[in-house]
């Protein structure tokens, strides 16, 4: 597993791997997710600029894995342990 974090904005995205899927982690100043969520390889930087507009943050965390169910399992711990506002419901 790779990680990598850059700033929350068009230019720090752009320089994000594209070539596995990954689970990203939008953040706070504070460092508190904001939102967490998964893109398949080959979308990476194009789902995560989906929500700048849309989901406050200041850095993006992106954790590669070597296969989308992975990366969907992870998600799903991490939403449960941290709750990110962004990921509610309703």
């Amino acid at each position: 597993m790779r990680s990598k974090k850059v700033n929350y904005n068009k230019t720090g995205i752009e320089t994000l791997p594209d070539d596995k899927p990954v689970v990203y982690r939008i953040k706070t100043k504070a460092g508190n997710p904001n939102y967490i969520g998964i893109a398949h390889r080959g979308r990476v930087r194009e789902r995560i600029s989906e929500h700048i507009r849309r989901i406050p943050g200041k850095t993006v965390r992106i954790t590669q894995f070597d296969s989308i169910d992975e990366a969907k399992e992870t998600e799903t711990r991490l939403i449960a342990k941290y709750d990110p506002k962004y990921n509610r419901q309703g």
